[in-house]
């Protein structure tokens, strides 16, 4: 078959680059509905057969659709498929996740399919992702675990251990309910995938999409998917990368869900520490306080201190990083309904005051006592509550400059990617 070649406009990254080609088939199809959007590494042994799955499954699916190949090889992958009617984006060998960074501006379709060229997911049966698409879905994953798995498909450390276990973090971080986070046939509107903005360049853009889907609140589903055993001759690519490769994917993916769900480690848990330290202060502003054998003294107060201090730096830290990663603006709407810019700023200063007022005595004592503590008083006790005060009002003043900050540097971002 022949081949035609041809300049696509593309990002200004790549034009700087002038690494990226895209190799058009001379049957190239007009207008795709669907983008079956796959990348290759040396897949030679499987892409033909990969691409005429495509193709098969198309047809079934009733969908006009084009198959491109982000194509990092040094073998005879590109050539291959791009004799069976595949279109092939030439790019360097750069990460998995980069792969479909590069392969964005070259997508026609609608609606875009993701998967390997291995022939481990039975492309052939992609008819019921074009149904949920159909329907009105955004984001659609494949699951092995509502499917079928080939004996010998999948190791047993991924089957019974690695994938269920990030699974499972994951869903209790973002709320969600996926059965199948790593699988790799996978489905999202190009418009979604766009504004999803992928940053990953390796083995956790799986983890990045998952999670963002959550944030963007993307309208989710999931599709039994087939899961085959590698074909004979061929082997996997953790295979090829040694017997570390599944944990340092392990490790790379839960790291993604950690960055984009810190507020998981600092909302809730801020609250509490929070409410614990004022627990223990408060009471005592007036001085000791004995139950049963405990006498809660000075040091406890201390103790509610750092906690209450703590707490709040934990829960505004957590409400930034709900607004950094905010793709509907509803966290941002959010926080700052509660924390209106004047009426926060206002409070603030009064609590920084009162603070002040509370420490004085302290100091005044100190002065009149020849710059010596003769003992403990409730002057003490109180001063160490207005050192509370003073403190939580001036984090609370800077939370809400990093609040309006974060809201409008996020603002902007989203508008401009919007337009």
């Amino acid at each position: 078959m022949a081949r035609v070649e041809y300049e696509v406009e593309a990002s200004p990254a790549e034009a700087e680059q002038g690494d990226v080609r895209l190799l058009v088939p001379a049957d190239d199809v007009d207008d795709p509905e669907l983008s079956i959007v796959i990348p290759a590494l040396d897949e030679e042994v499987t892409v033909g057969d990969f691409v005429d799955w495509c193709k098969e499954g198309l047809e079934r699916a009733g969908i006009a659709g084009e198959v491109l190949i982000v194509d990092s090889s040094r073998d005879r992958t590109g050539e291959i498929a791009l004799a069976r009617g595949a279109r092939v984006l030439m790019t360097p060998k750069r990460g998995l996740g980069r792969a479909y960074i590069d392969a964005l501006p070259f997508v026609r379709g609608r609606y875009i399919l993701m998967g390997d060229a291995d022939c481990t997911y039975d492309f052939r049966l992609l008819a019921p992702f074009v149904e949920r698409f159909r329907e009105g879905y955004e984001f659609v994953m494949g699951s092995r675990w509502r499917g079928t798995i080939e004996p010998g498909s999948m190791p047993a450390l991924h089957r019974y251990f690695g994938t269920p276990l990030t699974t499972w973090i994951l869903n209790r971080l973002y709320s969600s309910r996926f059965s199948d986070i790593h699988c790799g046939m996978r489905g999202i509107t190009k418009d979604a995938l766009t504004r999803m903005g992928l940053r990953s360049q390796s083995w956790e853009y799986a983890s990045e999409m998952v999670l963002k889907a959550v944030r963007m609140q993307l309208r989710t589903t999931e599709v039994p998917v087939r899961f085959l055993k590698d074909r004979e001759g061929r082997l996997s690519h953790h295979k090829r990368a040694g017997w570390s490769a599944p944990w340092k994917a392990g490790w790379i993916n839960l790291r993604a869900m950690f960055v984009y769900g810190a507020d998981f480690f600092l909302l809730k848990p801020g609250v509490v520490m929070l409410a614990l330290g004022l627990v223990l202060t408060l009471p005592l502003s007036g001085g000791p306080i004995t139950i049963g054998p405990i006498t809660f003294s000075l040091y406890w107060m201390l103790a509610g201190l750092t906690l209450a201090v703590l707490g709040l730096q934990n829960f505004y830290l957590g409400c930034l990083a709900q607004v950094l990663h905010d793709y509907t603006g509803r966290s941002r709407r959010r926080w700052q309904g509660i924390f209106p810019y004047d009426r926060t700023v206002g409070l603030s200063a009064l609590g920084f005051v009162a603070g002040v007022g509370l420490v004085v005595p302290l100091v005044v004592d100190y002065a009149q006592s020849g710059l010596t503590f003769s003992g403990l008083h409730t002057v003490h006790y109180l001063a160490v509550t207005g050192i509370m005060l003073m403190i939580l009002s001036f984090t609370t003043f800077t939370f809400t400059l990093m609040l309006n900050a974060a809201t409008l540097v996020r603002s902007e971002h989203g508008d401009a990617r919007a337009g």
